[in-house]
């Protein structure tokens, strides 16, 4: 009974969950990104979060809620990255034989992009970059996730028609 009525607002709690959870959370996260640095990084970000939102976040799902705002903030962050690296990439590849306003809407279409991407739920995005970025086939997700595989399914399909209407809505 304790536990339903203590709060993450208390200091105590919230101290007790930084302890239970910040190494453990950093660990998971380093096994995704590989540098220590980043890792406390996310760490230290999920535990703001957390501490911004503790009226809205129950004891019982402190674990849940630290993992998936760390593991989105990284999938956020690394799909960033893969546009930049592709972009970059692009860009040596090419003479610039590109008239400035191509270059221009280009890099406005792909603000909007990332924009789009952003505005979707963070399952959609999850899902979302899992199977495109990182190439997961829907059962891996649904493993990963621990999900049907069919609850993957629907969670791309709505974040494809999304997109679509984002991307549909902006004048090239």
């Amino acid at each position: 009974m304790k536990n339903t009525l203590a709060s993450i607002c208390e200091k105590t709690v919230f101290e007790k969950v930084f302890k239970d959870y910040s190494l453990l959370l950093r660990n998971f996260i380093y096994a995704k990104c590989g540098d220590v640095a980043k890792a406390e990084d996310y760490t230290q970000d999920a535990f703001v979060k957390l501490w911004n939102n503790c009226t809205k976040v129950p004891i019982n799902k402190a674990k849940s809620y630290l993992f998936t705002i760390t593991k989105n903030a990284f999938f956020n962050d690394y799909e960033h990255q893969k546009v930049v690296l592709k972009y970059k990439a692009l860009k040596a590849d090419r003479v610039n034989n590109e008239d400035p306003e191509f270059e221009y809407r280009q890099k406005e279409f792909q603000q909007e992009l990332n924009n789009a991407i952003n505005r979707l739920t963070d399952k959609q995005r999850e899902v979302f970059l899992l199977n495109r970025i990182e190439k997961k086939k829907y059962k891996e997700i649904a493993e990963i996730l621990d999900i049907s595989v069919k609850t993957v399914e629907m969670r791309m399909s709505s974040a494809l028609v999304s997109l679509r209407k984002s991307i549909k809505n902006y004048k090239i």
